[in-house]
Order: structure tokens, then C-alpha cells, then sequence
């Protein structure tokens, strides 16, 4: 009895701790969510029923385009980084663009990879050392080719956008970046992962959350007067406020020593007062798609828990040191949410232990042992408030992700929120212990993969 007792308790204590935590992070949600679909309809009211809705295809190339730099580091990326390359300067409806790639010298077979695409508006770029090194150093050896090919032509570039070496490009996205990026330093455009047939279960946790934040908590941002931060790819930054950044430290405007370079870039930027901006904009009328990057996201356990870690150690942990707390409120409240990882996880341990310690308990009452496991009035309260809250999140995810793929996906993102919390909770160990012990001092990437009908 005394056994049962203690792991009552045990249970009901791990409950309050997560019920407590899960009912002050589902009301934040709820807030973003409340002020996501005020602005909805206040726009419906007052923007929509007065002006036409914009297409991408429908902006007409500016009389003279202006260059256009697209920078794509590259660490042992030799089984995609060539279909990308051609498939790139196939998409891009755009006249006026480089892509510098980066590679590193003992990694003969990428920069192998890249000379197979003959192309002159292809310019790659070695890094003088052995890699890998961090994707921000990469970037950094991109920007300096940069300056040196801007002194070479006489000509200084309009903007730089940021892709992967396993990216889809969309065909008017850099015609998008070209009219836009005279009205804010930083553009970022929804980023959209493909739908990979083989592995529904990690890749596709994925798809809803992209779709969840890139269709509303990126609104949602800019809505509350926050810096619009950078994913990294499908992004674009003027290059004056570049040039200045990279000024303000010691001519590199890529953290070097962090893991998440593209999405302090991002809030580094809004900090100094350059507005941010994020861009979702239909590709043409009748079709749903939108301008986006696409690309396959890790499809394995291993592999999605080592990306995400590193986002997480980046953002959370390493974030908190490197940006701190500053700006306004919306700024402020929008860093909280983007650090609560880690207690997010604790949470969710906290929970599940909570359930395996009364399915036990219940369990052995029902077999007939000498046990009584009872909730609290107080916590069955709590708990039920909790599971509507649960519910409507779970509607919201699966809105959210039939809204970008269809109704299937978004059926199938409901059984996915468990898989998506079991990566969030060995990410967070991960991160955790990286942390500790000094954090992550290279690029910890993951293998990519191209789309093989792009690539044929």
C-alpha cells in the first residue's frame, strides 16, 4: 500500500507540474491564435474588399533587373548538390543572378559535384581550410567572394538570398525579392518541406509544423512588431544592411560561432531597426501554391532529433546568451516562445511519466490488488480544461497542414503530434548536453536528399 501511495502521489505531482505548464503555453498559443484570425478578418474587411489580391505572376520584371547573389554552402553534399544546381538555373525566372557555393577543400567529391554544372553563372567558392567548419564560416567565406566579385565587375549586388544545397527553388522568387526588397532589409518567404512517401511519420511532422508557422506564427510576428527571423533559406537580405552588419563585426556578417547564424541574422537585424518582412503570396490566381522553399527534411529518427537539437541549442539555449532580452514587447514575448523548448519538453516527460505511473496503478486496481488510484477534484479541473485546450490545438494543427497539403496530411498530423513530441523530447537532451559541454563547434548536418524527377 505504502508503494501505491507513493506513486500516487508521484503521479499526481508529475500531472500538476505538466497540467500547470500545458495550461499557461495553450493560452499563449490561444492569444496567437485569437490575434492571427483578428487579422485575418480585419484585413478581409479593409484591404481585400477594397483592393484585388496580388499574384506573384502577376509582378512584371523591373527594366533593369538588379543582381542578385544566392548564396549555397556545401559540406560533403555530392549526392545532390549538382541535380540542384541545374534544376536552380532551370527555375529561376529571373536575368540577373550568381550562385556562390561554397566548398571545402578536403571534400573533393562536392566540389567535383559542382564543376560537373558547367554554368557561368555558377561561381564556386573553395574554403581555404578543412571543413567542416560551421555553415555560418561558409557564409562568411561566401560574402567575402562576394565583395571581391562586386569589386571585379564594378557593380555592387541588390541582394542576397540564402539556400541549401538540397532546396526547390520557386521559379519567381527571386523576381518576388527583386520588387520587395527596396521596403524592408529582410525577406523571408514560407518555407514548405516536401512530402516524402517513405517516411510519413518523421519527414511529415515536418510539414505540419512548417505549415503551422509559416502560414500564422510568422504572421502573427510581424503583426505584434517583431523581427521576422530567418530559416535560412527562401530568404533574402539587402545588401546595404548587410554591408553594415558585417561592418559591426569584423567584416562578417554571419555569426561564426553559432548554429542558428541565419536566425540570429534575422532578429540582429530588426534589433538595429531594419524593417522585416514576411512574404506569402499566392503564385497565381486559381492555383493554392504559394512562393516557397521546398525540400525534403530528414526522414529518420537520428536525423531529425541531431537537426533539431541544434535548432533548439541554437535559438534556446545558446540564443539566450548570445541575443538576450531586448526590444519590445511583441519582440520580447515572441523570444520567449522561441526559447521554451526545452521546459516544453520537460513538460511533456513530466506528462507521459504522469500517465505510465496511473496506467499502472489503474491497472493493478483492476486486477483486483489492493490499490486506489484517484485524481484530485482540483487536477480533474485542470486536466479537463487542458484537454480542450489539447483538442483545439490539434484542430488548429490539422487546419493548418490541409490548408498546405491537403485533407490526407492533415488527418495524418493529428497521430504525428506524438511523434513530433517524442523528437522534441530527445532533441532537447541533446541540445541540453551539447550545451553543457560547450555546445556544438562545427556543422552537425544531416543527409539530403534531391527530388528525383526534379533531378531527371
Amino acid at each position: 500500500m505504502f508503494l501505491a501511495e507513493l506513486l500516487s502521489r508521484a503521479a499526481a505531482e508529475l500531472a500538476l507540474f505538466a497540467g500547470v505548464g500545458f495550461l499557461l503555453f495553450a493560452l499563449n498559443d490561444l492569444l496567437v491564435d485569437l490575434i492571427y484570425f483578428a487579422r485575418r478578418g480585419w484585413r478581409a474587411l479593409t484591404v481585400y474588399s477594397r483592393y484585388p489580391r496580388a499574384f506573384a505572376s502577376e509582378i512584371k520584371p523591373a527594366p533593369e533587373p538588379g543582381l542578385i547573389a544566392v548564396f549555397i554552402p556545401a559540406w560533403d553534399e555530392s549526392a545532390v548538390i549538382a541535380d540542384m544546381l541545374r534544376a536552380t538555373l532551370q527555375r529561376f525566372d529571373y536575368a540577373n543572378y550568381i550562385l556562390f557555393v561554397g566548398h571545402y577543400r578536403n571534400d573533393p567529391a562536392t566540389a567535383a559535384a559542382i564543376a560537373s554544372v558547367a554554368d557561368p553563372r555558377i561561381h564556386a567558392v573553395q574554403i581555404g581550410h578543412s571543413g567542416p567548419t560551421t555553415k555560418a564560416d561558409c557564409l562568411n567565406h561566401l560574402y567575402d567572394a562576394l565583395i571581391a566579385h562586386e569589386i571585379a565587375i564594378g557593380r555592387t549586388a541588390k541582394a542576397v538570398v540564402l539556400h541549401d544545397a538540397e532546396d526547390v527553388v520557386h521559379p519567381l522568387e527571386l523576381r518576388l525579392f527583386d520588387r520587395l526588397i527596396d521596403r524592408a532589409a529582410v525577406i523571408q518567404l514560407p518555407v514548405l518541406p516536401l512530402v516524402d512517401r517513405g517516411s510519413r511519420w518523421i519527414s511529415g511532422h515536418y510539414c505540419d509544423e512548417f505549415a503551422e508557422a509559416h502560414i500564422k506564427e510568422l504572421v502573427v510576428r510581424e503583426a505584434v512588431g517583431a523581427a521576422v527571423p530567418l530559416a535560412g533559406v527562401g530568404c533574402a537580405i539587402a545588401r546595404k544592411p548587410l554591408a553594415e552588419l558585417a561592418a559591426r563585426q569584423e567584416g562578417k556578417p554571419f555569426a561564426g560561432a553559432s548554429m542558428t547564424e541565419d536566425y540570429e541574422l534575422g532578429l540582429r537585424l530588426g534589433a538595429r531597426g531594419f524593417k522585416t518582412m514576411f512574404v506569402r503570396i499566392p503564385a497565381q490566381a486559381g492555383d493554392r501554391g504559394v512562393v516557397a522553399s521546398r525540400g525534403h527534411f530528414p526522414a529518420t529518427l537520428g536525423a531529425a532529433v541531431r537537426q533539431k537539437a541544434r535548432w533548439l541549442g541554437g535559438i534556446a539555449l545558446s540564443g539566450w546568451d548570445r541575443l538576450g532580452w531586448s526590444g519590445s514587447w511583441g519582440e520580447r514575448w515572441m523570444r520567449m516562445r522561441d526559447r521554451r523548448g526545452p521546459i516544453a519538453a520537460l513538460l511533456l516527460v513530466a506528462a507521459y511519466l504522469a500517465a505510465l505511473l496511473w496506467s499502472q496503478l489503474w491497472l493493478a486496481e483492476a486486477l483486483g490488488a489492493p490499490v486506489q488510484a484517484r485524481l484530485d477534484p482540483a487536477l480533474t479541473v485542470l486536466l479537463t480544461i487542458n484537454a480542450w485546450l489539447l483538442a483545439w490545438r490539434i484542430l488548429m494543427r490539422a487546419a493548418f497542414t490541409t490548408s498546405a497539403y491537403g485533407l490526407a496530411e492533415g488527418l495524418m498530423s493529428i497521430p504525428r503530434l506524438v511523434i513530433g513530441n517524442v523528437i522534441a523530447m530527445l532533441a532537447a537532451a541533446r541540445a541540453i548536453s551539447q550545451h553543457m559541454s560547450g555546445g556544438p563547434r562545427r556543422w552537425d548536418k544531416t543527409r539530403h536528399i534531391f527530388p528525383v524527377e526534379l533531378a531527371q
